[in-house]
């Protein structure tokens, strides 16, 4: 279903819709929709969607999209009118990964690299946040899932974390968050030989709540979204605090650890030669 309802044009009245919005001057049934370097950024009510939206390569991610992401995570920390995050695709693809052209163009090491700074927002976020995914969730759209509060996945999902394929290793803390949350046994299956796993089989081992239907998949991810505005704000976050406390400062470890040997390997000849031929099938993963 279309999470959209009022299409605005990116320009100058972006900050005053902003101000606005922090103002309080909104009401709780405001629409919008935004959509900046293939992320569409909704707001419906106190619910904050953030899209993948480059459905011709398959919601593959590019470092301008991590940006807006992580951008607009940071906002909505600070941002009142924001309750929760939810995440969603198309019908066919939530994300296949990074874009691998775009990837390998990218600077070398830097703390502040869009991506890593989505996948630190990723662990300090203070909110709920869900997720809606229908078809491919590869990569870092599976690894995202492992920070999410709830998840429903369409019938049609397959999640994949086809790294060591690569010639590199997971990320998002992945490594931390995926035995704990779904068994050393499901995370090493599905990182070791990084195969596409069917949504039955994500439900299966917990990385997702719910299966539906593809097509009921939004609908009910915005259903359980519109529950949560209606709870104490404080209360929430207060929760989702204590739930995450102990993990916090162990997540954003791994995630550095994670990254350290991941810039390794990308730079040893076997890593390359895989990207190379990738490139030369242009694919994205």
């Amino acid at each position: 279903m279309p999470l959209c309802y009022n299409n605005l044009v990116l320009d100058s009245h972006l900050k005053d819709l902003r101000a606005e919005h922090l103002s309080g001057s909104w009401t709780d049934n405001f629409f919008f929709n935004l959509t900046m370097d293939y992320i569409s950024i909704q707001k419906q009510g106190l619910i904050t969607i953030l899209q993948f939206n480059r459905p011709e390569k398959k919601n593959a991610i590019t470092s301008g999209m991590y940006a807006i992401l992580a951008d607009t995570m940071q906002e909505a920390t600070e941002d009142r009118g924001v309750s929760c995050l939810l995440f969603t695709g198309w019908a066919d693809f939530f994300t296949s990964g990074n874009d691998i052209a775009d990837f390998l163009n990218r600077p070398e090491s830097r703390e502040n690299m869009p991506v890593k700074r989505f996948l630190q927002q990723l662990a300090i976020f203070p909110k709920p946040m869900l997720a809606s995914v229908t078809g491919l969730a590869v990569g870092v759209g599976t690894t995202l899932l492992f920070h999410c509060d709830w998840v429903v996945a369409g019938d049609n999902a397959t999640f994949a974390m086809p790294f060591i394929n690569l010639g590199l290793c997971p990320e998002a803390a992945s490594t931390l968050l995926a035995p704990q949350i779904i068994g050393h046994h499901f995370a090493a299956e599905a990182m070791f030989w990084g195969e596409p796993m069917s949504a039955s089989w994500a439900h299966h081992c917990g990385l997702v709540n719910r299966v539906v239907p593809s097509a009921e998949a939004d609908e009910l991810a915005l259903k359980m979204a519109k529950k949560l505005t209606e709870k104490s704000p404080e209360a929430l976050m207060e929760t989702k605090r204590l739930l995450k406390a102990s993990q916090r400062e162990l997540v954003l470890a791994r995630m550095l650890e994670e990254g350290e040997v991941f810039e390794r390997l990308l730079k040893t000849d076997s890593s390359r030669a895989i990207f190379a031929n990738f490139l030369n099938k242009k694919t994205v993963v």
